[in-house]
């Protein structure tokens, strides 16, 4: 069979499964977790591709990132599909195929081995742990900036075989878009540095001569990447302007530095057990509530550097070794939790990139400890072949975990402990389902775990109002609103609570403190408008009416009232 038939038929093969394993992610559901803020509850997304939406796109730091390009494609699916989950999802899994083929190929056309070139592919295609980045429509920026990394990774190749200024720019492009999709790509260009060793072999000290002629400085070499760095470094103080903007950037006296030190090392760790063995794999691992134990700060520790050692030392016989792990630690750093941003220890859709290097180091690993074993030829394939099927079981489950928030949650809280945020997220889910009594206990179990939830002060005291306990409900509030001044949900119920006591001058002052805090806030135009209606400023309650439902168009009881003040008017 040719080389090029083999390249085809492997090509449908990573295609085709993946289809397989992942089809049923296009009946799958938003999730309570991210994609509101999205996707489902953005005005700005929801209205699709807009001039407005563009601007917007463009400037806003909202959800702690600069990433432009990944809100114009979520503005675009809202232009195709509407808000029906199904068309986010297959565009998600439509970019893992595109990424799955782009590393396979890529690979491929440098390495000229085709066996460890597939297996690199078909574990970054079916490893359980990349679920959480195909399955979940927030996780849009994980495979829309992977797809840009590995753009930019063609665009290095075709400059390093004739470098020219016009080549040149074509990684910066790619690299540019990638960076305004995650500013997960901030690691790329020392990457490219370990390409240039393996597999590239543009610096590689003692290479037979007959490579020589392909040989650059390292001088060279650093100065291609110097326009790459710059960019790399004004997209992270961006970030982390962004993210300390959000409120989502941990101050350095809440977590010690000592503490995320402790849990970096573990992570490094624990993301190869799980390579290993995916199991009890869930969408957040909380943050230690208690210091990491010595022993395990230790042991990783020791780990990483007994592992380091090792694999540096074999780097003339095996330069892929090196490059596989370096790849896995440096471009793991961002998101590692030194900088600790959110209130997850780790995260399974964080090794989206990073593990492309471990599976380098296990296929040509592989392929090098088999190398004089009889039978091999065939031993390899069946090896391979009982790993993969093993694999794509365990994703085919682990996506049915994905079908809808309530299944999600559960599966988490079984697999963690002490989890309360998801605990406060399953209690939204259950309670957008009509379910208060089921969803009552797991406020309560979040407020119990963490006394500084102030979602889960806010949701107790929606519960509260519901039944009838205004007072009880507005202290509820109120502790939210403190514990997290710039709530804008909290005050809006608060301005509810207030509006049903009669006490409508206090709940005015909570709606425009929600509105001042969030400006597309439909509700709480809407509140706002009925609070003036109330008080008779009829011509004011109608541009509140108004703007709501610019905002949300589908909201009936808004343009019901509005409707009613213009007949009242005529």
């Amino acid at each position: 069979m040719t080389e090029h038939r083999l390249k085809i038929i492997a090509c449908l093969v990573l295609v085709l499964a993946t289809l397989v394993v992942y089809g049923e992610v296009g009946s799958h559901q938003f999730i309570h977790f991210d994609d509101e803020a999205y996707v489902s509850n953005n005005p700005a997304v929801r209205d699709g591709l807009t001039l407005k939406g563009v601007h917007w796109a463009f400037t806003t730091l909202y959800a702690g990132y600069w990433m432009p390009l990944t809100w114009l494609s979520h503005m675009l699916d809202c232009q195709l599909f509407g808000l029906n989950p199904g068309g986010h999802h297959y565009t998600n899994l439509l970019f893992h195929i595109a990424n799955t083929l782009l590393l396979f190929l890529w690979l491929l056309r440098v390495t000229r081995a085709p066996g460890p070139a597939f297996l690199v592919a078909a574990l970054f295609a079916w490893h359980p742990l990349h679920v959480e980045s195909v399955a979940w429509v927030a996780e849009r920026k994980d495979v829309l900036s992977t797809f840009f990394w590995l753009l930019t990774m063609w665009a290095y190749l075709w400059y390093a075989e004739r470098p020219a200024w016009s080549r040149y720019l074509f990684i910066l492009l790619s690299f540019s878009l990638g960076l305004m999709a995650k500013p997960m790509l901030v690691t790329l260009p020392l990457v490219l540095l370990l390409l240039d060793y393996w597999p590239l072999h543009r610096w590689t000290p003692g290479l037979p001569e007959e490579k020589a002629a392909s040989r650059v400085s390292g001088r060279r070499l650093l100065l291609e990447k110097v326009p790459l760095l710059i960019l790399s470094g004004l997209c992270s103080a961006v970030t982390i302007f962004a993210q300390r903007a959000s409120g989502a950037l941990a101050p350095f006296g809440e977590v010690p530095l000592t503490e995320r030190l402790a849990t970096a090392l573990v992570a490094y760790v624990w993301n190869p057990l799980k390579m290993f063995w995916p199991a009890r794999l869930a969408v957040l691992y909380p943050y230690p509530l208690d210091s990491v134990p010595l022993w395990q700060e230790l042991g990783a520790g020791l780990f990483l550097a007994l592992t380091s050692l090792l694999l540096v030392r074999r780097r003339r016989r095996f330069p892929y070794l090196p490059v596989g792990w370096l790849w896995y630690l440096g471009t793991l750093l961002p998101v590692i939790g030194l900088v600790q941003a959110g209130d997850q220890a780790w995260a399974d859709r964080f090794t989206y990139v990073p593990l492309i290097g471990l599976f380098i180091v296990c296929a040509w690993g592989a392929r090098d400890l088999t190398a004089g074993w009889a039978g091999a030829r065939v031993l390899r394939p069946a090896g391979a072949g009982i790993i993969l099927a093993a694999l794509l079981v365990c994703t085919f489950f682990q996506v049915r975990l994905w079908r809808d928030s309530i299944t999600l949650f559960r599966h988490t809280l079984r697999v963690t402990q002490d989890n309360y945020i998801i605990h406060h997220n399953l209690g939204v889910a259950l309670m957008a389902r009509g379910r208060r009594e089921k969803a009552v206990p797991h406020f309560l179990a979040a407020l119990r775990l963490n006394p500084y939830n102030a979602r889960a002060e806010n949701k107790r005291g929606e519960d509260l109002v519901a039944q009838g306990k205004i007072a009880a409900g507005i202290a509820r509030f109120q502790r939210a609103v403190k514990l997290k001044p710039d709530f804008p949900e909290a005050y809006n119920n608060l301005g509810l609570a207030y509006a049903r006591q009669g006490l409508l001058d206090q709940a005015l002052a909570m709606f425009h403190q929600a509105i001042a805090l969030d400006q597309n806030f439909a509700a709480a135009y809407k509140n706002l408008g009925i609070t003036l209606t109330c008080q008779g400023q009829t011509p004011k309650a109608r541009e509140m009416l108004e703007k709501a439902l610019q905002i949300n168009p589908n909201d009936t009881e808004a343009l019901r009232i509005l409707l009613d003040l213009k007949d009242l008017g005529k």
